[in-house]
């Protein structure tokens, strides 16, 4: 056990150091980098989505699926319809092309798509929102804000799960869907995205430090809800992971969880605070 831990702490590791900085350099660069990077990860979720779906019910075909994900991101991106416009003529497509197929149960086919349909699509959308359409330089700010914070809690979650999960707090965060996440895990992952969010608005000046703790805290309490409602779906499906694309992490969904869950946060603190 402990050399496959290290074997996959290693792959972790060497991800990292290749795509971090690929990903600070996307959100430096913005605009038709950052939208097809992301394009091609919303594409990916949604696969890995209609695969887990596929262990419960007999959803609409994979292609339809993901040309419905390539048409409302971009219409994040372009903006040529209203999104609620766009996803009133998705439900009513995907209602009628239920009429048409065979297998299956129609409440059981729709529901255990449309929920992931619309997590991936509107996350993902909301992070591109929030990267290209932030007055001034907010957006470009809060993005590096958000992903640093979450890495910085994801780390320090790890290694403080790793070394004192258990010891002082014996229950467990939340059993039912992750088993080895523990309270201690959460308290060092929301001290280092507190500490991140700190540390980034001392070297941003014109990012108000209270914008900055406020990501910081919001981020750091809402992180473990990102994995676990991954979670819920990987384990109602009987799946480990959503795909083996990235080493070390599993798939789109494993990896960006918590960024596709924090996302719709941070755009609301963007545009509405």
């Amino acid at each position: 056990m402990a050399k496959l831990l290290s074997v996959n702490l290693l792959q972790r590791v060497l991800v990292a150091i290749v795509g971090i900085p690929f990903l600070l350099w996307l959100i430096q660069a913005g605009e038709y980098l950052f939208f097809g990077f992301f394009l091609i990860l919303s594409l990916v979720a949604t696969f890995e989505y209609h695969r887990l779906a596929l262990h419960k019910a007999s959803p609409p075909p994979l292609w339809l699926v993901l040309l419905i994900t390539l048409a409302l991101q971009l219409d994040f991106y372009l903006h040529f319809a209203e999104v609620w416009e766009l996803l009133l003529a998705v439900l009513i497509a995907l209602l009628v092309i239920e009429l048409f197929l065979k297998d299956g149960s129609p409440l059981l086919n729709l529901g255990s798509l449309l929920p992931g349909l619309l997590y991936v699509n509107l996350s993902f959308g909301s992070l591109l929102r929030l990267r290209l359409d932030a007055p001034d330089d907010s957006g470009r700010i809060m993005v590096f804000l958000m992903f640093l914070c979450v890495w910085s809690a994801d780390i320090c979650a790890y290694f403080g799960g790793s070394t004192l999960g258990g010891k002082f707090i014996h229950r467990r965060l939340f059993e039912r869907l992750s088993p080895h996440k523990t309270w201690e895990g959460f308290i060092f992952g929301l001290a280092g995205s507190l500490a991140a969010s700190y540390l980034f608005s001392s070297a941003m000046p014109q990012l108000p430090l209270k914008t900055a703790i406020l990501t910081g805290l919001l981020i750091g309490l809402s992180s473990p809800a990102g994995d676990l409602i991954e979670s819920m779906f990987k384990r109602d499906a009987g799946v480990k992971d959503s795909s083996a694309l990235i080493p070390g992490h599993g798939g789109v969904l494993d990896r960006f969880d918590t960024i596709m869950f924090v996302s719709p946060f941070i755009y609301f603190i963007t545009f509405r605070l």
